[in-house]
């Protein structure tokens, strides 16, 4: 589709057709044990990105993208700290350059701000798509502790892209679903990925 920024992930490109919207937000959700991150990465590669880490050092993150065995980019890595992490993630997506993808890992310490700082925020992200003509990818851990504006990021995303990985048999299975696309024509169907070297369709157990 005409307008659309491919994810760089073909399969996801092909459901999405073609990609995402430029100014769009999505939500991505996936146990802290899973392999959620690879996508991330792989993410990178279709153009200029800014990666801001919350949780875990820069070094950290910039080693983890290097020794990835997909196709990566070199994106801008930065950590997000001080006393005020809101204002402190404001200024620096302040900063992005047109047309980059945003990537926030994870978005779970900006979702225990104060509501009202944390809308204030959303509404600055958007803005700050919209102006640029980028893509913010925001990872949400699930887990029981769930953060108190969890539900906020969920409504003020354009897509949500929720990984669900199981244990089939002997096998461990990857599913993403998408259950909110405001971009278009939404995906029905669970899409199964392979989480290993990279971000692939599993076709293991496909019916010829």
């Amino acid at each position: 589709m005409v307008g659309r920024l491919d994810t760089g992930i073909d399969v996801l490109d092909r459901k999405l057709d073609g990609g995402l919207p430029p100014g769009c937000i999505v939500a991505y959700t996936a146990d802290p044990a899973s392999q959620s991150e690879l996508l991330l990465y792989e993410l990178t590669a279709a153009r200029g990105t800014l990666y801001l880490t919350t949780e875990r050092s820069d070094d950290a993150v910039r080693h983890a993208i290097e020794s990835s065995p997909s196709e990566v980019g070199s994106p801008t890595v930065r950590r997000v700290a001080g006393d005020d992490l809101l204002e402190e993630a404001t200024r620096l997506i302040g900063a992005l350059p047109d047309g980059a993808n945003l990537i926030i890992d994870t978005m779970d310490v900006l979702e225990r701000a104060d509501a009202d700082d944390y809308i204030a925020f959303l509404n600055d992200l958007k803005s700050q798509m919209l102006e640029t003509g980028s893509i913010a990818v925001l990872h949400c851990l699930k887990g029981n502790d769930e953060p108190s504006n969890r539900s906020r990021t969920y409504h003020a995303a354009d897509a949500v892209f929720d990984l669900r990985t199981e244990i089939a048999g002997t096998d461990l299975e990857n599913h993403l679903t998408i259950p909110k696309f405001r971009g278009g024509s939404q995906p029905t169907e669970a899409i199964k990925l392979e989480l290993t070297e990279e971000v692939a369709i599993d076709t293991s157990r496909d019916i010829a």
